[in-house]
């Protein structure tokens, strides 16, 4: 069927945003018990994945604004789970890592969310699974550099 004619509830990227806000909502649910809102999660998932990364490349990596990063490292700092540095490095950038207390938090949310996706993929299989990543990694690298 013609992409132009599908109903927008057919749209692959009314879907693939569907998935997302249903994924966001169900994890935020989740993690509220722990603490953390999912942006909170994220933020920190990506400075364990990225030691030492500076804020701009976080907010790129969180896919926010500099000021809404620095609205949710603020959070971070109070609660401790993260630290700054008060010094460049090299340039303007100031890491961020994490703490402790942030990488047990972090530990504890991600058990959580692992929950949420396993309860996103229930029915899929393996080949499935990993079929849908493949998927979704060509579609965002066709987005990112266009043909």
């Amino acid at each position: 069927m013609d992409l132009e004619r599908r109903r927008t509830e057919q749209r692959p990227g009314y879907l693939v945003k569907r998935v997302q806000q249903m994924l966001r909502h169900a994890s935020d649910e989740e993690l509220r018990q722990s603490g953390l809102s999912i942006s909170q999660y994220t933020v920190l998932r990506a400075v364990a994945d990225h030691p030492g990364v500076s804020s701009a490349e976080l907010a790129r990596l969180c896919f926010v604004t500099r000021q809404s990063l620095q609205d949710v490292l603020s959070g971070l700092r109070t609660h401790e789970l993260v630290v700054v540095a008060e010094q460049p490095t090299g340039g303007r950038a100031r890491p961020v890592r994490l703490t402790p207390a942030g990488e047990h938090r972090l530990e504890l949310a991600d058990k959580v969310v692992d929950t949420v996706e396993r309860r996103m993929l229930a029915g899929l299989s393996p080949d499935d699974r990993g079929r849908l990543t493949m998927l979704l990694t060509r579609c965002a690298e066709n987005l990112t550099h266009p043909h």
